[in-house]
């Protein structure tokens, strides 16, 4: 619907411009977008000569702000028909910027028609005559800007609502209704649970905490679009959320290569679960990614990407059950000895490493092997013993579990 190039009109030698008494606005507006057409080429978005007519129209609005401005008279301070176009333009995907150089150029074809050079009369020095050139580009560029701006962010506000709608109907198992979107539906997803954990920003008193927290989920889904372009499906919020990435799309290994990126673009260390599913079996894959999750941060485990592989045995230390009650109960005889717990706790996260679990918890490591001590007697289980100390590991899992049900 805009040109990409204009005719270059020649450096004027005189330092005087004089305006026609009576220009013919219509005639120079034609001639304007003909040499543009003739140097260029028409975007031909819309069929016939709607786009012809239109931008000669819009010339035919600068052209006549310009004459009032010469003239001394007041222009108009907004160009309504430059704005209508422009949102059009900005609904086909005419590129912004070859809508503001056709304007630069159009702008200086306009001038070389409007105004012939040479002639001794009363007329505008050059000086005004550039003032109310700029003046009049600004105004184009800023409507243009503004009014793209707009209809990209409508653009952008529909496209989410739609991702809102297929995710939520994916989330549920109504994959026939994600299908009557528009947005295309993959065979299979990886289904990631994300936690994202507070920004530092996010605890300075001096700053709005609903802001920062806003702005980081904004550059989460900014990485995520440069990732993955509107590939990925979302149901996002400032603490994590779910995420749908098409096995099309990603590598198993690329998974963990993407959630780097997003911890990098926000700033926080994202811990994340991936489970991969066809397209009807998301919602089951979505319930045991987060349950994945769920066991990852109870386990304090290091922030990164976590796989059911990895995980087996502490998933199914958390299924309800007579072994999982069992297990439970083997951490009864603790329960008066907080501080006993909570160094069994520290001596197994840190791989029964009495130094550094001494360094953690600010105690001497002779402290460590006493408590270690009392913690077999009481129990029956020795922390210290490869054939024994697994069952004190599970427990305190099942334990976690158990806990995190009740809250």
């Amino acid at each position: 619907m805009i040109i990409e190039s204009a005719v270059r009109p020649e450096h004027a030698a005189d330092k005087r411009l004089t305006v026609p008494p009576t220009p013919d606005v219509h005639r120079i507006a034609h001639e304007v977008v003909t040499h543009l057409a003739r140097s260029g080429t028409l975007c031909t978005a819309t069929p016939g000569n709607t786009v012809r007519t239109e931008l000669t129209a819009v010339t035919r609005i600068c052209l006549g702000w310009m004459i009032q401005r010469l003239s001394g008279e007041p222009p108009a301070r907004r160009l309504d028909r430059l704005e209508a176009a422009a949102a059009g333009w900005a609904r086909d995907e005419v590129p912004i910027e070859t809508v503001l150089h056709a304007a630069h150029e159009g702008l200086k074809a306009g001038l070389e028609l409007l105004i012939p050079r040479g002639g001794r009369t009363s007329g505008i020095d050059i000086t005004t005559a550039i003032t109310a050139s700029i003046e009049l580009l600004g105004l184009i560029t800023s409507t243009v800007s503004k009014t793209y701006v707009r209809e990209l962010k409508s653009v952008a506000d529909e496209h989410h609502t739609s991702v809102h709608t297929v995710t939520s109907a994916l989330l549920a198992g109504h994959t026939a209704t994600a299908g009557e979107s528009g947005i295309p539906i993959a065979e299979r997803y990886f289904v990631l649970a994300l936690a994202v954990p507070a920004h530092p920003d996010e605890n300075d008193p001096r700053l709005d905490r609903q802001v920062v927290a806003r702005r980081k989920l904004r550059r989460l889904q900014s990485a995520l679009a440069t990732q993955l372009g509107h590939g990925a499906l979302t149901l996002l919020s400032v603490d994590g959320g779910t995420i749908l990435v098409p096995t099309d799309a990603c590598t198993e290994t690329g998974i963990d290569e993407l959630v780097q990126q997003l911890s990098a673009a926000t700033s926080v260390d994202i811990t994340a679960t991936v489970v991969a599913a066809a397209a009807g079996e998301i919602p089951a894959a979505t319930r045991h990614a987060h349950e994945l999750l769920d066991i990852v941060e109870q386990l304090g485990l290091e922030p990164r990407v976590h796989r059911l592989t990895e995980l087996a045995l502490e998933y199914q230390l958390t299924r309800p059950g007579a072994g999982h009650t069992r297990l439970d109960r083997l951490l009864e005889p603790l329960d008066d000895h907080p501080e006993l717990l909570q160094t069994l706790q520290t001596y197994l996260a840190t791989d029964r490493n009495r130094t550094r679990a001494a360094r953690q918890l600010h105690v001497h490591p002779n402290t460590v092997d006493y408590r270690m001590q009392r913690i077999g007697n009481l129990t029956g289980l020795d922390p210290t013993d490869s054939r024994t100390w697994w069952y004190l590991y599970s427990a305190l899992i099942a334990r976690r579990s158990r806990a995190s049900c009740i809250a």
